[in-house]
């Protein structure tokens, strides 16, 4: 038996379809939402897998904005706005929350980090009393770290524990020690009571144990375990025969 419980801060979301008025329209024509109901988290880490172009990232995404943060990315506290190109899907979605209050949280998205990095720096920049924001965030600039590097210095530094941490493809920058080092960070932080919300395509991540795996699929989400995921079969496959998939792969057709 585990050691720990990690708090439950977002219990479930709730699609409110009888206040969609074309259900035909983007996002709620997307075959994986149109037929979602309603979607339960675990208590420590909830997993969206599936194709590019499935519906993942817009379910992550209105999830997070729906619970307060920005569309871009960030803590509940920043505002700014790149391009207003998030889906309408937060404002249909009903969150059930727990009577724990999350102390903190932030919503990583890989695509538009570039722009919170931006954003912090701006708001520096324009402060007169206080510290730098940036020290939260390790003391160095984000942009003058690599990609791979920034991600992990945001979840060591600005991660403090009692929040609930929505993130979207968080692997995109990072290696698969990194990965595995994430897996250990994400441990640490759920053992303070921490919640995590991902979007991935990660079979390192995804090995969480005891997570909580959708598949998002044309007939909306299905719970499956980690080794029935595409991407743990697929890797295992290659890895365990690479010679001859690449060869079979990389074969002149005659």
């Amino acid at each position: 038996m585990r050691a720990f419980e990690a708090k439950h801060y977002l219990l479930r979301a709730e699609f409110l379809w009888d206040r969609v008025d074309d259900r035909s329209s983007y996002p709620f024509s997307l075959p994986a939402i149109s037929n979602i109901a309603e979607i339960e988290f675990s208590p420590e880490v909830t997993f969206f897998v599936g194709e590019n172009g499935s519906g993942k990232s817009t379910l992550v995404e209105a999830i997070a904005v729906a619970w307060g943060f920005n569309a871009e990315g960030g803590t509940k506290n920043f505002n700014f706005s790149t391009r207003a190109s998030h889906s309408k899907l937060s404002k249909h979605l009903r969150l059930s929350r727990s009577a724990r209050k999350a102390r903190d949280g932030f919503f990583l998205r890989a695509e538009s980090y570039f722009n919170v990095a931006t954003q912090i720096e701006e708001l520096d920049r324009g402060a007169l009393f206080g510290a730098p924001i940036i020290n939260s965030y390790g003391g160095k600039s984000l942009h003058e770290q690599s990609h791979g590097e920034s991600f992990f210095a945001l979840m060591e530094h600005r991660f403090g524990g009692n929040g609930l941490y929505i993130l979207d493809e968080p692997e995109a920058a990072l290696s698969p020690s990194r990965q595995l080092s994430m897996l250990v960070r994400m441990h640490d932080l759920i053992r303070n009571s921490s919640q995590f919300i991902i979007a991935t395509h990660s079979p390192i991540l995804m090995a969480y144990p005891g997570a909580v795996i959708y598949h998002v699929t044309p007939r909306g989400l299905e719970r499956i375990e980690y080794e029935e995921t595409e991407h743990f079969q697929v890797t295992r496959n290659f890895l365990n025969r690479h010679r001859i998939m690449v060869e079979n792969l990389l074969r002149d057709e005659p």
